[in-house]
């Protein structure tokens, strides 16, 4: 009698689609500016709990198909990524591949849509395929995904309340 992956490997049957989610906040600035600033990569050090020394290799900048490093710190834990821009729409979407867009691990988006006089900004975490490194379960991509939505809620706040301190005379 044969076992199939789902049987042997119970990481194997889990779907990575499962592992995502959006978060969104109201900023007091233009759909451009927040743009500007989000996809300035090496400013995410200001509002992320969890993101820092994030820099365009050189020559880079925020257009499709670019990459950039950085630094994340989880648990104790360090360890630096590599990622591509995917979509650069200014004042519309910003997103990059954890891991670059043929082989990437992780998708991050951010979405601009005007709000009154300011905008409100999406934040999107997608798993796109499982890798031992982000967990072996369910429960550690659970644990994994709890965090980052954490990490995005603290996000978020922090962007909308620097934007805030920074318009105040």
């Amino acid at each position: 009698m044969s076992t199939s992956v789902r049987e042997s490997d119970p990481f194997e049957a889990l779907d990575a689609s499962e592992f995502a989610f959006t978060r969104r906040v109201w900023v007091d600035a233009a759909p451009d500016r927040v743009y500007g600033l989000v996809s300035n990569v090496s400013a995410i050090g200001r509002w992320s709990p969890t993101a820092s020394d994030v820099a365009f290799d050189p020559g880079a900048g925020p257009e499709t198909g670019a990459w950039f490093s950085g630094t994340n710190h989880r648990d104790g834990k360090q360890w630096t990524t590599r990622s591509q821009i995917v979509t650069a729409v200014p004042g519309t979407a910003f997103a990059f591949v954890v891991g670059g867009a043929a082989d990437g691990i992780v998708h991050w988006s951010w979405t601009f849509h005007p709000a009154g006089r300011g905008t409100v900004v999406e934040q999107s975490w997608r798993l796109l395929r499982l890798d031992p490194v982000l967990g072996t379960d369910r429960a550690d991509l659970d644990r994994l995904r709890d965090f980052m939505t954490d990490s995005v809620d603290l996000t978020l706040l922090s962007l909308a309340q620097w934007i805030a301190e920074e318009h105040r005379p």
